[in-house]
Order: structure tokens, then sequence, then C-alpha cells
């Protein structure tokens, strides 16, 4: 995904929603059409570039596609991040530098770390493009610690059974990575990170969980806090020392992402990094072919936007 030049993710522009003191801003999405399929990007944003770790946000679909047609995003690196995948309803074929093959269905978390450098693409099984079918899900980006930028590159892959789900006040709730609500996920973390996934029908309500920084995203329908609804596709930056409880105008699907910010960050294309001179490393390095193929996807690539 074409990111904009290298720049700071540092302290951001905040204020207070007038009457609402639970919350610091509303954001609303850049919407991309890529052909049938939209993606709508939350973080970075020019108001707000960062929640705790999170340094990447993208709401992908839902986008139905026809027999042949599916999604094909060919190889392409990372560095110094690590790749959250989550569906929601589809399949995607996750492929990597490291050998990894594995197909993603719904539920599942997928944790790609992209430490010095790796590889993947994101594709369907054949048998899946044969038949319409329909992908939804999130993809976020997590910057790593300074101490853990240049790890060697791993892969994990948590089943859906792996997640812990609780019933809140009536509520279905999915810990996908951190504590909330009594339970840790298993899913690996290199900082305070919390991830969580909700299904609220009209009317219930569900307290969030505390995090130094956290955001909300409604996945679909509208949510109401406090005197505000928010509208569905929309992110809200909420005050971290806040009790904070959000009320279902609609059924509702929510997110919830946050944990301990990490610093100045810098993003170009598919790096970030702390160190804008590893990102020029990485886009030489990437141009020059000194980046590791990905087993059985050896012929295609991206190259590095102009």
């Amino acid at each position: 995904m074409k990111m904009r030049k290298a720049e700071p993710l540092a302290e951001h522009e905040r204020g207070p929603i007038h009457g609402e003191e639970v919350m610091e801003m509303l954001l609303l999405p850049h919407e991309k059409d890529l052909g049938g399929f939209s993606v709508r990007r939350l973080l970075p944003s020019a108001k707000r570039r960062m929640v705790g770790p999170w340094v990447f946000f993208d709401h992908m679909g839902p986008a139905d596609f026809p027999p042949g047609q599916g999604i094909t995003v060919r190889p392409h690196p990372h560095i110094n991040l690590a790749t959250v995948t989550y569906l929601f309803e589809g399949e995607i074929l996750h492929r990597d530098s490291l050998g990894s093959l594995q197909p993603i269905v719904p539920g599942d978390i997928n944790l790609m770390v992209a430490g010095r450098g790796i590889v993947h693409s994101e594709r369907e099984r054949p048998e899946i493009t044969a038949t319409a079918h329909r992908q939804h899900g999130l993809q976020l980006w997590l910057a790593l610690p300074e101490a853990d930028e240049e790890i060697e590159p791993a892969f994990h892959h948590y089943p859906s059974g792996d997640i812990p789900t609780r019933t809140i006040d009536d509520v279905r709730v999915r810990v996908m990575m951190g504590s909330a609500y009594g339970v840790t996920s298993p899913v690996r973390t290199f900082a305070d990170t919390l991830y969580v996934d909700a299904q609220l029908n009209t009317g219930q309500r569900l307290a969030m969980p505390n995090a130094s920084e956290r955001a909300l995203y409604v996945v679909s329908g509208g949510l109401r806090l406090g005197s505000m609804i928010l509208p569905e596709h929309s992110m809200v930056i909420l005050s971290p020392a806040s009790n904070v409880s959000v009320e279902a105008d609609t059924d509702s699907r929510i997110v919830l992402i946050g944990g301990e910010p990490l610093g100045e960050r810098f993003i170009d294309w598919n790096f970030v990094s702390s160190r804008k001179e590893r990102i020029e490393q990485a886009k030489a390095d990437w141009r020059a072919r000194r980046f590791p193929l990905v087993p059985g996807d050896e012929e295609e690539f991206i190259p590095l936007p102009d």
C-alpha cells in the first residue's frame, strides 16, 4: 500500500470535542476504491498518527467478488513493525519469505513480525476464487519498540478457538491481544497492547477497558457515547483516564485498540521505523532486490513507488 513520504509520527494536535470529556477527537476514514474493493484508512491521519503502538488501521470491504476475481497482493516488504490481520468474512492465503503458507479464516489472528525485514504476499486459494465470495476484515500494523525493531522476523498464527471470548452484560467480547475483562489473549505482544472485538445488539451497553491510549472503531452499526452518536466507520479517540461506556443505537460491531505510546516513528510506503535512515536503507535494499524471496511466489513483486 503506497504511503506518504517519510515523516515523523510524533505528538499530534489534540482537542477535546466540546461537551464530551471522554473523547479527544473523532476520525473519519479516507476511503480508497481498489476496483470493487473498498479500503477505509483511519491511521495514520493528519490529526492522529498513532494510538499506543498501533501505527496503521485499514478496514477492508465488505467486498463481493464474482468467480475468477479476488484479492491479489503481490510480494512486498516490511521492516521494524508487525502486521495483524483479522477477518470477519472470507479467506486470505498468507505466504512469506520465511516459508510460511497459511490460510487465514474468520476469527483467526495472523501476526507477522517483520523485524529486520520480511516479504509477504496476500492472495486467495484457487478454490476460493473459483466461486463468488466475500472478503471483509481489518489489517493493522504495530510499531515495534526500539529494542525490538531489528529482531529476527517471525510468523505466528492463532486459530479462532485460541482467542478468548467472554460475555459481558450479554455482549459477546473477544480479547484478541492484551488483557481485558478478566482474560488474556495468547497472541504475542512487544509492548502494552490492547485489541478487542465486540458485537452489541440494539440498546446493549459495554464498558471500555482502560489503556494508556485507546481508540474505538465502529465496524458496523452506530453507537451512542454520552450525547453523541458515533456513525458507522468512524473512530473516536478516548481520553485515557475516563471511564467510558458505549450504547448500541442499532446492532453494531466495534473494535477497541490501545496500549502504551512508543514515541516518534517514521513511515514510508510499507516501512516503519524510529530511524529515518533505516527506512532509506530498506528502500535501497528493495530496489536492489536484496530482500529474500517468498517461496511459491517468487515471480512477481510490487516495485518501490516513485
